[in-house]
């Protein structure tokens, strides 16, 4: 529990059972444990969103890991905003801020475990995952259905994520993508990544994320080619 406890508060505030996040914070989770540079967690940031990631994190470090899953995000988290996690979750539980606006829906089935090995393995390996979708698999996807997200503005959402684990008996947990897709209505796509859980060399569960991408047009390599530079420069600026 030690080092569960010790991520929670290296990267939220917790006051009376309840969570909140400054921008550094989140900012910090975002560029340090999951290498995501995604503008919209930067510290200066107009519309500052704490990584859905973290939500993530926390609460299988504080709930425990079930081996069915799912998360739904229905808002957007900034600083300061005061929430509260739950410390089980039977069948469903929703985050919500004190005026009860739910930001995260949280269904949760099957056996469950606190074992920290498995928590900080799944974590590990997710975020990691999670925080390379872009450029590494997006870019691959826009190219493939000829279409990109806006350069000035780009808008990448997470949406929901789910999770399935064959068994908990495990302390080592590796991802591997299994597969994408992309399904295109206007100026909205919705992409899912597939991926798979594996332990010792054997597939233990399976897993999807859904993301939202706004603002679509027709694809240009060049400004691809500047928005996946600038990324990398930003990475590049940020770790000197």
């Amino acid at each position: 529990m030690s080092q569960e406890k010790m991520f929670i508060e290296k990267y939220c505030s917790i006051n009376n059972e309840q969570i909140s996040f400054t921008r550094q914070q989140g900012s910090d989770f975002a560029k340090q444990v999951a290498d995501d540079f995604n503008p919209l967690h930067n510290i200066e940031a107009k519309r500052f969103c704490v990584p859905g990631d973290l939500l993530f994190s926390i609460i299988i470090a504080k709930s425990g890991l079930h081996k069915e899953m799912s998360f739904n995000f229905s808002g957007m988290i900034n600083d300061g905003i005061a929430l509260t996690f739950p410390n089980e979750i039977i069948n469903t539980f929703d985050i919500v801020d004190s005026k009860n606006k739910t930001y995260l829906s949280v269904e949760a089935s099957g056996e469950k475990t606190h074992c920290t090995s498995l928590i900080n393995a799944l974590t590990k390996a997710y975020v990691d995952f999670s925080g390379h979708t872009f450029p590494d698999i997006l870019v691959k996807l826009m190219t493939e259905n000829n279409v990109m997200i806006n350069p000035a503005r780009p808008m990448i959402m997470y949406q929901c994520m789910k999770i399935s684990l064959d068994r908990l008996d495990i302390t080592t947990l590796t991802l591997k993508l299994a597969k994408t897709s992309l399904t295109i209505e206007g100026k909205r796509g919705d992409a899912w990544l597939e991926f798979d859980l594996i332990s010792d060399g054997e597939i233990v569960g399976h897993g999807k994320k859904h993301m939202l991408l706004s603002g679509l047009r027709e694809y240009c390599q060049d400004n691809v080619d500047t928005m996946v530079a600038q990324y990398k420069n930003t990475k590049i600026a940020y770790s000197r």
